[in-house]
C-alpha cells in the first residue's frame, strides 16, 4: 500500500460485513473517536465468487486507509456467523450469502490481497461488536447488564456477562415452526408480504417506501411485533438484562413495530422493559469491532 504515509498508534480499523454490504472506518481507540474522512461503505454481491468478494472487501478497506492517509495497527472485522473467528475461516452455508467463501481462510486471503500482517487481522461476531459499540461509546455507556439485537438479513444476538460481551447465538434457537431467524429477519418480511399480497419486495426499506398504503402493510408489521416480543421474552428470561438495544436495517422502521412490541411484552407477558434503538446505527458495529483490541 504505497499511498500510506503514516502509521498511528491506538488506531484500529473497524470493518462491518453484512449480507449485502461492507463498511469500514478508522477509530482512535484511546480517544473513542472516528478518524476524519475514513468512513467508507459499498454494496457486496454475496453470491459472487470468492475472488470477487475478497477483492471488493479489500478495495473498500484500502480506500478507507487512503482517504485518511494512514494505516492502522489492526484490522478488526465484524462478521455474521457461523464462522471460526479465531482462525478466520468462513463456515457460512445454506443462508443465501457468501456460499463461495465456505471453508476458506479469509484472514490469509485478505492479508495477501492487502499486503498486511495476517496476525493483525481479527474476526469478531457482528452482534457482539454491535453491543460492545453501544456500551463503549453509544446509548448504553455505564450499563452493566444488557442484551443487543441486530435485525437485518439475519438475526444477531449478544449479551453482557461478567463485564464482557458475548455472542448469544440465538438466531438458530427453536422458535414457532422453525428457528428464530426464520421469523425475525428481512427474509421473513419478504416472504410474509409476498404470501399476503403476491408482491415481492426487495427488503424492509422497499416495503416502507413503496407499499405503506397496502392494506396488508400494518398487518405484516403487527405480526412481526408479536414475533419479536415473544423472542425478547425468552431472551430476557434467560439473560436477565436491565435494557435491550436494537440495531440493523430493520431498526430504521422502528415507528411501525417498536410501540407494539413493547405493548405485547408489557401487557401480555408482564415485562415492562426498556428497549432502545441504536443512535449510532451501523457505526456501533465499527466502533465495537475496533474496540476489541
Amino acid at each position: 500500500m504505497p499511498f500510506i504515509q503514516l502509521k498511528m498508534k491506538n488506531v484500529t480499523m473497524g470493518v462491518d460485513i453484512g449480507g449485502s454490504h461492507i463498511s469500514a472506518q478508522l477509530i482512535d481507540i484511546q480517544n473513542r473517536r472516528e478518524i476524519k474522512d475514513s468512513w467508507q461503505r459499498t454494496h457486496v454481491d454475496s453470491g459472487a465468487d470468492a475472488h470477487q468478494i475478497i477483492d471488493v472487501w479489500a478495495g473498500l478497506i484500502e480506500q478507507s486507509m487512503k482517504q485518511a492517509d494512514l494505516v492502522p495497527q489492526k484490522i478488526n472485522i465484524a462478521m455474521p456467523g457461523p464462522m471460526d473467528y479465531a482462525n478466520g475461516i468462513c463456515k457460512i452455508q445454506g443462508q443465501e450469502k457468501y456460499a463461495s467463501l465456505y471453508g476458506l481462510n479469509i484472514r490469509k486471503l485478505l492479508a495477501k490481497r492487502l499486503d498486511f500482517d495476517a496476525k493483525q487481522i481479527n474476526f469478531l461476531n457482528d452482534a457482539e461488536c454491535f453491543l460492545k459499540g453501544e456500551l463503549f461509546n453509544g446509548s448504553l455507556r455505564q450499563v452493566d447488564r444488557a442484551i443487543g439485537l441486530t435485525l437485518g438479513t439475519g438475526l444477531g444476538t449478544a449479551h453482557t456477562a461478567r463485564g464482557k460481551v458475548k455472542d448469544s447465538d440465538l438466531w438458530k434457537m427453536p422458535f414457532l415452526k422453525g428457528k428464530a431467524e426464520d421469523y425475525i429477519s428481512t427474509r421473513w418480511f419478504v416472504q410474509r408480504f409476498e404470501e399476503m399480497t403476491n408482491i415481492r419486495v426487495k427488503d424492509v426499506k422497499d416495503l416502507v417506501d413503496h407499499h405503506s398504503n397496502s392494506p396488508y402493510f400494518n398487518a405484516v408489521f403487527l405480526e412481526f411485533s408479536i414475533n419479536l416480543s415473544k423472542f425478547l421474552y425468552r431472551f430476557i428470561r434467560t439473560k436477565i438484562p436491565i435494557v435491550a438495544v436494537i440495531g440493523g436495517n430493520i431498526a430504521h422502521a422502528q415507528q411501525f413495530f417498536l410501540e407494539d412490541t413493547q405493548y405485547f411484552l408489557s401487557k401480555k407477558m408482564g415485562y415492562d422493559f426498556p428497549i432502545k434503538i441504536s443512535t449510532m446505527g451501523e457505526k456501533a458495529i465499527l466502533m465495537g469491532a475496533a474496540a476489541n483490541c
